[in-house]
C-alpha cells in the first residue's frame, strides 16, 4: 500500500472512532470495552496471519519493541482516551490526545537524536497552533476557575488526553530504537493482546459491572467499526507507517485524526464546536497537508 494513503485511511479510521466510543460507552464500561475491542480485533489480525501462512508468533529478539508498544502505544493510549471521553467532551479529547507529536518530536530528539528539518518544524508549529486554538476552551475554563469565576472543569479532562498522549509519542518512538523484525501483521496482533490482557486485568480489579447484552443496534455498530477498522486496520496501518518513516513525521501525519474526530462528533453525538475552533481546523489540516508531501523512506543519520 502508497505511504501517502497510510494517513488518509488513519484519519477516517481513528477519527470517527472517537464519536463511536463516546457511543459504546452508552452502555459499556471503559476497561470492558477496551478489552473486548484490542482482544478481538488482535484475533482477527491473527486469523489473517494464519490466512497468509505468517507465523503465529513475533521472533524472540521483537518482543521488547511488542511490550513496549502494547503498554504504551495501546494499552495507556486507549484507557486514557476511554476515561478522558467519561471526563470531557469528545471533541476536546480528541483534540488534546494529539499534543502527541509535539511530544513524540521531542522524545526522538532525546532518544534517538533525530533532527527537525525546516519544512517538518514549520508543518509541526501550523498543525499544534491548530491544536492550542482548538485547546484554548479548556485552558480558558481552567483560569476562570482558578481565578474564582467559575466551577471547575474536571481537571482529569485535560491531563488524560495528555498522558494519552505521551503513551503513544512513547511507544512509537520506542519502536525506532528497538526495532522489531518479523511479520507486521502478526507483531501488531500481540501488541493489541497486550493492550487487551490489560484491560481485562483492570476490570477485574475495579470490579467493572458486565455491559449490557445483547447491545442496541446503534451501540452494535458503533462496536463494529471500533474492532474492525479503528483497532485491528489502523493499528496495522499505523505500526507499518511508524517503521518506514521518521518518529517525527509519524507522527505529524495523524494531525488530521482530531479535524475528522470533531466533525464526526458533531454528526453523530451532536456536539457543536465554537467559531475558534473553525480556525483551528484549518491550522491543523494544513499542518498535515505540509507533512503528507514529505513522506518518504525513513533516513537513518550516519553514526
Amino acid at each position: 500500500m502508497p505511504l501517502r494513503l497510510i494517513p488518509i485511511l488513519l484519519a477516517l479510521a481513528w477519527g470517527l472512532n472517537w464519536p463511536a466510543v463516546k457511543i459504546a460507552l452508552g452502555e459499556w464500561p471503559p476497561f470492558t470495552l477496551r478489552a473486548v475491542g484490542l482482544g478481538v480485533g488482535a484475533l482477527l489480525l491473527l486469523a489473517l496471519s494464519l490466512l497468509q501462512r505468517q507465523p503465529l508468533l513475533p521472533p524472540r529478539a521483537a518482543w521488547p519493541g511488542v511490550i513496549a508498544g502494547g503498554l504504551l502505544a495501546v494499552a495507556l493510549f486507549n484507557f486514557c482516551t476511554a476515561f478522558a471521553q467519561l471526563s470531557t467532551s469528545t471533541s476536546r479529547a480528541a483534540v488534546l490526545t494529539f499534543t502527541m507529536p509535539m511530544m513524540s518530536a521531542l522524545l526522538a530528539w532525546w532518544w534517538l537524536g533525530e533532527r527537525l528539518t525546516r519544512a517538518r518544524a514549520v508543518a509541526l508549529a501550523i498543525g499544534m497552533a491548530g491544536v492550542a486554538l482548538l485547546a484554548w476552551p479548556v485552558v480558558r475554563a481552567l483560569a476562570a476557575a482558578w481565578s474564582g469565576g467559575a466551577p471547575a472543569p474536571p481537571l482529569r479532562g485535560l491531563l488524560l488526553p495528555l498522558l494519552a498522549a505521551f503513551g503513544w509519542a512513547a511507544g512509537t518512538v520506542l519502536l525506532k530504537r528497538w526495532p522489531v523484525q518479523g511479520a507486521r501483521i502478526t507483531i501488531t496482533a500481540w501488541q493489541l493482546l497486550i493492550g487487551a490482557g490489560c484491560g481485562v486485568l483492570a476490570a477485574l480489579v475495579v470490579g467493572e459491572a458486565p455491559p449490557r447484552w445483547p447491545p442496541s443496534p446503534r451501540v452494535a455498530a458503533a462496536m463494529a467499526f471500533h474492532i474492525v477498522f479503528a483497532t485491528a486496520m489502523a493499528y496495522w496501518l499505523w505500526f507499518i507507517l511508524a517503521e518506514r518513516v521518521s518518529a517525527t513525521v509519524s507522527s505529524l501525519t495523524t494531525l488530521a485524526v482530531p479535524v475528522v474526530g470533531v466533525a464526526g462528533a458533531m454528526l453523530l453525538v451532536g456536539e457543536r464546536p465554537a467559531g475558534l475552533d473553525w480556525i483551528g481546523f484549518a491550522l491543523v489540516l494544513g499542518g498535515a497537508a505540509l507533512t503528507l508531501l514529505q513522506i518518504g523512506p525513513l533516513e537513518r543519520r550516519p553514526r
